[in-house]
This record gives structure tokens, sequence and C-alpha cells, in this order.
């Protein structure tokens, strides 16, 4: 732990560096007026913290930039006091009420344009991951035919997600076969869960019930690997927070992968984290980037997560303010839609 002098320097430090991205002096820190300490002290003091692994000083003749370990103290310091939506910016919060207050249309769309809201908010790259599907019950299915055996399957869940799977057919199947299809399809599974679909019960006329099974097997809920919906909003922002183009491609690729990205905002919930920094979350083309990640939830059941990606130089408390407010005005819009 750090004392009181100690940690306000560090705060002055950190909070130096995501504004103006140069190397702090101990001049500035004096001149800042928070710490009340001599030139002298303040000087020892940034010495003693670089020794202690939260400052790093690039060049002898420059002044000090966080670490990963001062980051880290930084937010801690944060997220241990009220670090509420409140603290979002007035025009923020103006923004994100305007966004959800409009908000409709197909789930996928709304998604991917909240994940567009939420980098405009923090000028980061933004991350949503759509609700899971195995937990979601079925409100209404219909069959729809595109071709003699080809069919449009339609089916609404209660987690806003519009399912549209195309169905090939044995045969050659009418519109009054197709009604009846989905007539039988809605008696037996409306109301039930995706990762636990009944046995429904044959019609007794052979080629409906095969139209049947065929719609059945075409159910996301049926198959286990079926991906997580991921919309990133943003990603062209990460050019301007990286120097190097190298980074930045590596960066871009990482965003590319739907998997990790998803895999990785798992791994910071699960061990209670709301921020991972530079390293800590274990993926080295992102050793230069900080993610802040908190859930949502839709009728009080955690059913996705928003995050951003940025520099480990990022402006904690408005990431933090601004993840917190998309995520509580998202489970809700989705909870009352």
């Amino acid at each position: 732990m750090l004392d009181e002098r100690k940690a306000a320097i560090l705060r002055a430090i950190v909070e130096e560096y995501i504004e103006t991205a140069q190397p702090v002096g101990s001049s500035h820190v004096v001149r800042e007026g928070s710490v009340g300490a001599s030139p002298a002290t303040v000087r020892n003091d940034m010495a003693a913290l670089e020794r202690e692994g939260y400052l790093v000083q690039p060049h002898t003749s420059a002044g000090r930039i966080p670490t990963d370990k001062g980051y880290r103290f930084f937010v801690d310091q944060l997220t241990g006091l009220d670090a509420g939506p409140g603290q979002l910016s007035t025009a923020g919060r103006q923004q994100v009420k305007a966004f959800f207050e409009k908000a409709h249309g197909e789930l996928e769309q709304m998604l991917q344009d909240t994940s567009r809201l939420l980098s405009s908010v923090t000028d980061y790259a933004a991350v949503v991951v759509g609700p899971g599907h195995e937990a979601a019950t079925i409100r209404s299915v219909q069959l729809v035919g595109l071709a003699p055996r080809v069919a449009l399957l339609v089916a609404v869940l209660s987690n806003g997600v519009v399912e549209k799977r195309t169905v090939e057919l044995d045969e050659d199947t009418s519109e009054q076969r197709l009604a009846a299809c989905s007539a039988h399809l809605a008696a037996h599974l409306s109301g039930a869960t995706l990762g636990r679909l009944p046995d429904i019960a044959p019609t007794g006329d052979g080629p409906t019930d095969a139209s049947v099974t065929r719609v059945l097997a075409s159910l996301p809920g049926s198959h286990d690997d079926e991906p997580d919906h991921v919309f990133v909003g943003g990603a062209s922002r990460m050019a301007r927070a990286f120097e190097t183009v190298d980074t930045v491609r590596r960066v871009l690729t990482i965003l590319e992968e739907q998997f990790v990205v998803v895999s990785l905002l798992r791994d910071v919930l699960g061990r209670g984290l709301s921020v991972a920094i530079g390293t800590e979350h274990g993926l080295v083309p992102l050793a230069e980037c900080s993610v802040v990640v908190a859930p949502y939830e839709v009728e009080g059941e955690q059913a996705g997560t928003v995050g951003v990606l940025g520099p480990t130089r990022m402006n904690y408390p408005q990431a933090l303010a601004a993840v917190a407010v998309v995520s509580q005005r998202l489970g809700r819009h989705l909870t009352e839609g």
C-alpha cells in the first residue's frame, strides 16, 4: 500500500499522462497543487514509486510514465470509490439517453448500433456480446416458402433475437403444408427454451413430420457450437490510439477474432474484474491495451457483455462510467422490450 502523499503523486501523474501522453515531471506535480509537498520531496517520492514498479522513466532526462502496476493502483482507487454512472459527462448521458429512447427494430441491428454508441462516447473500440440462445424461450415460429423445397424459418426469441434460417426440405412442399408445420411447431415450442427443446409428437402425416424434423435441426439451440453474436464498433479509432502501425494491426486482428474477444471479456468478468490492464489479460498482442467490461441483465439474468478496448493510457473514469451506463440502459431496454 502507498501512503497518502505517494498515492496523490501517482494519481497526479496518471491523470496528466492520460491527458497529454507526455512523461510527467516533478515540476508539474508541484504546480498541480494536490500534493502540498516541496519539489525535493516530490522527486524523492517519484524515485521511490519508480523503484516500487509504479512508474518508469523512458529517458534519463524525461519525467515518468505509469506502468501497468501504476494504472492498476489508479483504477483500484477509482473502483473503490463511487465510480458509478454519474461520472459520465452531461453530453455523454444525453447521447446515451437519446439513443435508447429511439432504439427499435431487430436486436442484432440495435446491438451493432449500441457498440457504435459506446465507441462514440468513449472514443475507443467497443464490443457488445449479444444474449446467449440457450436460456432464451421461443415466442413464435413461422415457416415461409422460398422455393418448392426451401423454406425460411423465422423464430422470435424472448431475448429479442429474431432468428432466420433457411431450411432445405425433402420434397416439394405447399403453402398449406408449411402452415400446418408452423402451427404444429408453435403449439409445442412456444415458451420452450432453446437449450431444452421438447419432444414433438408426430402429426401422422409423413411429409409434415419430415419437415418438422428438418426445422428442429436448424434451430440455434440444437447446435452445441452456436457462436455468440459479437458486435464491434469504432475499430478504426484504434489507429489514432497507438503510435505504431504494428500495434494497430495486432489489435485490429484480435478484434476480428470473435471467439478470442468473447473469451477475453468472459475471463475478465470471471476473475471478478471490471478492468484488465496491459499484460493482466494474458493476450500478448494486446499487451499495450486495457479492457473495461460490464455484464448486462435481461429480466434479472445475465444476458451478455459490453466493453471497450483502448490503450493502457485510456481515460479510465470516463470508460468505466460509459460502460456502466450503457450496460444498465441496454439491459433495461431489452427487459422492457
